[in-house]
């Protein structure tokens, strides 16, 4: 896999070092971990849900943390919780996992539920309001020279 050279951006660039440091690190890990699955879906203008396939594991047995720009899921299955009986075949894995979610500003987690092996995390960006973008009325004040009187003494003058 080629990597991409970010340093020409990073210098012409002011406030994008999160942006080129998400990248770099894609990059550098290649997507080699693909355990459990997942879906990204965006539902609304400001809706997204991610889905993880989680066969086997309990809500008790996953951990849902969201810290700013960040999202982890993590799933680790109880030992003691784990059938007594001897498996002939196990093809459900139910390894321990860790999945992490970059998360753009104002995101936050909306809920999570569990249902049918799927783990849904619905998430909402809301954007405050002083960081909106706002109108700006376009108002027809007289130029300066005239509130000032200046264009009456010139035409004296002349």
């Amino acid at each position: 896999m080629t990597r991409f050279d970010f340093t020409p951006y990073r210098r012409s660039t002011v406030g994008f070092d999160r942006l080129f440091d998400l990248l770099e690190n894609a990059s550098r890990t290649g997507g080699g971990e693909n355990y459990p699955p997942f879906n990204i879906e965006r539902r609304g203008e400001d809706s997204y849900r991610i889905t993880l396939a989680v066969a086997g594991f309990k809500p008790a047995d996953l951990d849902i943390t969201a810290q700013q720009n960040l999202l982890v899921v993590q799933g680790r299955k109880n030992e003691e919780a784990q059938a007594s009986g001897q498996f002939l075949h196990l093809g459900i894995a139910q390894r321990a996992f860790e999945r992490r979610f970059e998360l753009a500003d104002f995101v936050r987690v909306e809920s999570a539920n569990l249902e049918d092996g799927l783990l849904v995390i619905d998430l909402v960006r809301e954007v405050p309001e002083a960081m909106k973008p706002k109108k700006v009325a376009i108002g027809t004040q007289k130029p300066l020279s005239v509130i000032e009187g200046k264009t009456a003494d010139r035409s004296e003058a002349a």
